[in-house]
């Protein structure tokens, strides 16, 4: 399930849009004011930040530039009544992956949000293959052979990191910067047990001496 940080201070739209994602399948956790996005940020991981931009205490446009500036990559989604060209332009400038203007289409929504899920994992697709293995990326599920695998938290999140980056080594240091939110215990040993609960499903997961892991053919 794709967790998103929806920053909006109008009720009414609010709890209409929350209904909506949640059926869509979202985890939405919703904050008023830009100060409550900068400590829920801190406290958790989130996979896109939906904001408003007239709030309360930390415009978003403001907030999107200090997160940016701390290194937050997470993908942002701008909504707004704001349409000039200047305001657009300001929103690209500060790190937005997306600008949506009030009042939007919800199926317009869903369509800008796959996409950015999409475009996280480098995929054109909603399932992403290995070997016998699948990964839905709209629903946070894995599967061998067609049948469901059901994962703890900890390691759906390593899973998804290593779909996100088929191929590609993860140094540990990444890893546990990811993984930091999810698990306190984020240390060498607890990292190799889990990588190892992942390989007794047969998930291939190769280790990179001295570096770190990488899921791949070989």
């Amino acid at each position: 399930m794709q967790k998103i940080l929806f920053l909006e201070d109008d009720d009414i739209l609010a709890e209409s849009l929350i209904e909506l994602l949640e059926v869509e399948k979202f985890s939405i956790t919703h904050v008023k004011n830009g100060e409550d996005v900068l400590e829920q940020t801190f406290n958790e991981h989130f996979d896109i930040y939906l904001f408003d931009v007239n709030v309360p205490k930390i415009n978003g446009f403001e907030l999107l530039k200090q997160l940016r500036a701390s290194g937050d990559k997470t993908p942002t989604v701008f909504l707004t009544a704001m349409s000039d060209i200047a305001s657009l332009a300001e929103g690209f400038d500060v790190g937005a992956d997306d600008y949506i203007k009030k009042p939007f289409d919800f199926d317009e929504l869903l369509i800008r949000l796959h996409a950015i899920i999409k475009k996280q994992y480098r995929s054109h697709f909603d399932k992403i293959k290995i070997a016998n293995f699948e990964f839905n990326i709209q629903k946070n599920e894995l599967y061998k052979d067609g049948d469901f695998i059901q994962l703890p938290p900890y390691e759906l999140t390593l899973v998804k990191l290593f779909f996100k980056n088929i191929d590609r080594t993860l140094t540990k240091d990444y890893l546990f910067e990811e993984l930091s939110y999810d698990d306190r215990e984020a240390s060498d040993g607890a990292l190799r047990v889990h990588i190892n609960k992942l390989r007794k499903v047969n998930l291939p997961i190769l280790t990179v001496k001295g570096i770190g892991y990488r899921l791949g053919k070989s």
